[in-house]
C-alpha cells in the first residue's frame, strides 16, 4: 500500500470514527436527529399550599399569641420565639406571615382594635335615628368593659412604651385613632347642621366623646386596678352629656 493509500485509509477511518461519534451523540439526544427528548424521571409533584382557612386561622393564632406575648412582656421584651411558641408553630412560620415585630403589633392593632371600630362605624344611620343614637347603638357597645379589656391594653401598651418607640403610637394613632376621630367630626358636622347639637364644640374637638375611655384606660391599668370605673358607662354618660336621648331632647 503506497503512502496515498495508507492516507485514504486513515481519512476514511477518521471519518468511519467520526460518524460513529455522531451516531452515538444523537442516541443520547434524539432531538439533534429530529427525534423526541428523551424520557426523564418525572417532575415532583408540587405540594399544594395551605388552604386560605388554614392560612387565615394560622394568622390569626400567631396575633392572639403575640397579643398574650406584648401584655405579659411589654413591646421591648416580648420576642418572635415566644409568639411561636404560644401559638404552637415553628418560629419560622411566624416569620412567615409576619417578618418583623412590628409588623407583629400592627397585626394586634388592627385585629382587635381596628377591625372591630371600622365594623361599627361602617354601619349605617338608620332613617330617622338622630346621631346621639346613631353612637350609642353602634359605638357604646364595643365600649364596654366586658369587651373592652383587649383594646385598653394595647392602648396602655402604646403609653407605656410609644415614647420608646414612636412607631408603636404611629400605627396606633394612624390605624385607630385619626379614623375614629374623622368618623366622629363627620356625624357630628351632620348633627350641628339638624341642630342636634347646641355648638359645633364636638366637630371642632371630636376627642371630647372619647376623652372618658382614655381616663378609664388609664386608670383601671395604672391608677387604680382594684377599682376599675365602668368603662362602657362613662361613654355613654358622655353621648349623653353631648347628645341628650330622643325622649329628652326638645
Amino acid at each position: 500500500m503506497n503512502a496515498a493509500d495508507e492516507q485514504a485509509g486513515g481519512a476514511g477511518r477518521s471519518r468511519a470514527r467520526a460518524g460513529a461519534a455522531v451516531e452515538r451523540g444523537k442516541a443520547a439526544h434524539p432531538r439533534a436527529a429530529g427525534g423526541k427528548p428523551p424520557c426523564s424521571e418525572p417532575a415532583p409533584a408540587k405540594t399544594r399550599g395551605p388552604s386560605p382557612e388554614k392560612t387565615a386561622r394560622t394568622r390569626e393564632a400567631i396575633v392572639k399569641a403575640a397579643a398574650e406575648e406584648f401584655f405579659e412582656h411589654g413591646f421591648s421584651r416580648a420576642t418572635m420565639a415566644g409568639v411561636a411558641r404560644r401559638a404552637g408553630l415553628a418560629k419560622g412560620t411566624a416569620y412567615l406571615y409576619f417578618p418583623t415585630k412590628e409588623a407583629l403589633f400592627a397585626g394586634v392593632v388592627r385585629h382587635i382594635v381596628s377591625d372591630v371600630l371600622a365594623a361599627a362605624e361602617e354601619r349605617e344611620i338608620e332613617p330617622g335615628e338622630r346621631i346621639g343614637d346613631y353612637f350609642r347603638r353602634t359605638l357604646a357597645p364595643v365600649m364596654t368593659n366586658a369587651v373592652f379589656a383587649q383594646r385598653a391594653a394595647v392602648a396602655r401598651l402604646v403609653i407605656s412604651e410609644g415614647a420608646e418607640f414612636p412607631f408603636l403610637a404611629e400605627i396606633y394613632r394612624t390605624g385607630v385613632f385619626e379614623p375614629l376621630m374623622d368618623h366622629i367630626r363627620s356625624h357630628a358636622e351632620r348633627a350641628r347642621a339638624r341642630g342636634e347639637l347646641a355648638c359645633d364644640a364636638l366637630v371642632r374637638l371630636p376627642q371630647l366623646l372619647v376623652g372618658p375611655i382614655w381616663v378609664g384606660i388609664v386608670y383601671n391599668g395604672i391608677l387604680n386596678p382594684a377599682e376599675p370605673l365602668d368603662i362602657g358607662a362613662m361613654f355613654s354618660a358622655q353621648i349623653d352629656l353631648l347628645f341628650p336621648p330622643s325622649d329628652k331632647a326638645g
